[in-house]
Parts: structure tokens; sequence; C-alpha cells
């Protein structure tokens, strides 16, 4: 029994490949690589869009506009808004993985160091996790579950290897490691805004001040 097969119809004249695709119209070879770079200039759009307005001002319109397709067009690569959102979250949480690498032992300052040294070189990506991480505090938002465990899940992650750090000596022993582990991210948090605000800000510096202050041993008085 032969299987049923899809009659291809050749692109019109004046239609383009995305709406093409939507229709099931046969474009020219090539066709999917072109859709993956339409669909990633998407994203870097929608980067920007949501970085200065937000999730809910953020419009899908303008997204499109940015790219030139319709908003019918660009549901063809996202199936709706928060589709779109959660795929810019995961390249930007990618972004920082590729530059800094995860935390380790023995690594934990050091990572966190380039963490900031990233944010301060990617203003669009810093801006975007600014503006979203505040908007996310309300709980109908869609990224507000997102933030909320991504917080946890860097505390639980941080407090054993900085409980470690300590019994090597390389974290100052009167600190409580579960706390500092909050504290670390609420520093760069609150470091990464003031710089968004003034970028004379050096982001860099203040957070060596607070290693230095914070965490690192404090040094050893010579002997009387």
């Amino acid at each position: 029994m032969e299987s049923a097969r899809v009659t291809e119809q050749p692109a019109e004249a004046g239609v383009s490949e995305t709406d093409a695709a939507v229709r099931g119209v046969r474009t020219p070879r090539g066709s999917y690589a072109k859709g993956q770079a339409r669909r990633q200039r998407i994203v870097d759009e929608a980067l920007v869009v949501f970085a200065r307005n937000g999730f809910h001002s953020g419009s899908l319109r303008e997204i499109a506009k940015r790219v030139g397709l319709t908003p019918t067009g660009l549901m063809h690569h996202f199936a709706n808004k928060e589709e779109l959102f959660t795929e810019v979250l995961r390249q930007r949480d990618a972004a920082i993985r590729d530059a800094a690498g995860d935390p380790a032992e023995h690594t934990l300052i050091q990572q966190a160091t380039k963490v900031v040294a990233h944010n301060q070189h990617s203003r669009g990506l810093t801006s975007l996790y600014a503006t979203v991480s505040a908007e996310a505090t309300d709980s109908e938002h869609p990224a507000h579950a997102h933030f909320a465990e991504r917080y946890r899940e860097n505390a639980a992650m941080a407090t054993p290897i900085l409980i470690a750090a300590q019994a090597d000596g390389e974290v100052r022993a009167d600190i409580d490691p579960a706390l500092a582990a909050r504290l670390i991210s609420a520093v760069m948090d609150g470091i990464q805004q003031q710089w968004l605000l003034d970028d004379s800000v050096d982001m860099n510096g203040l957070f060596a001040e607070f290693v230095r202050g914070y965490l690192l041993p404090l040094p050893t008085r010579p002997a009387d």
C-alpha cells in the first residue's frame, strides 16, 4: 500500500519563506538554515524589546516588525509570547555559563567574578535580567517560578562550596555559608542595578571590594 504523499506547491511570487512554510508551500533548498537564522534573529530582537519594556509591555508586534515579519509569521517560529520569552532567558543563561563556567569547589569566587565582568560587557543581557527579575516578583508573572527557583538553586549549590572553602581556609570561618550564598547573589544584583543607572559605576571594583571585605580570610597580624 502506497503511503500518502503531500503534493508540494512551488513558492508563489511575493510570498516570503516564512509565510510559505506556514502554508505548506515549497521553498528553495537551504530554507531550513535560513529559518534557523531567522529564529535566532527573533530571539536577539526579543531580548532588546524585553530588556527595555519587560515581558508584559514587550510587544510581539514590535518584535515581528524588527525582523520584517508579520505577527502571524513570527508565530511560525514561536507558538506564543511565553515560548519566545523562555528561549530568550535560556540563551541568556547559556551565555553566562559559556563566559564564566559553572561554580565548583575552589572556584566559586572566581566564577562569580567572571559573571560580573561578563555582565559589564553585555548591557543588553544585564538589562534583561534586571528588568524581568524585578517584574517577576509578581506571582502571576510567567517567569516568577523560574527566578524563585534560580535563586534557590544557586544558594543550594553555593552553600556546600563555601563550607568546603572554609575548611580549606579560602573563605572566612566566621560567616554563615547559607546566608553568604544568598548574599553573593544579592550583591551582584545590586551592583548591576547601580551600573545600569550609571555606567560610570565599576562593577568589577565593587565586587572585588565585597570579596575582599567579606569573603576572604582576614590577613594575619604579626605577633607582638
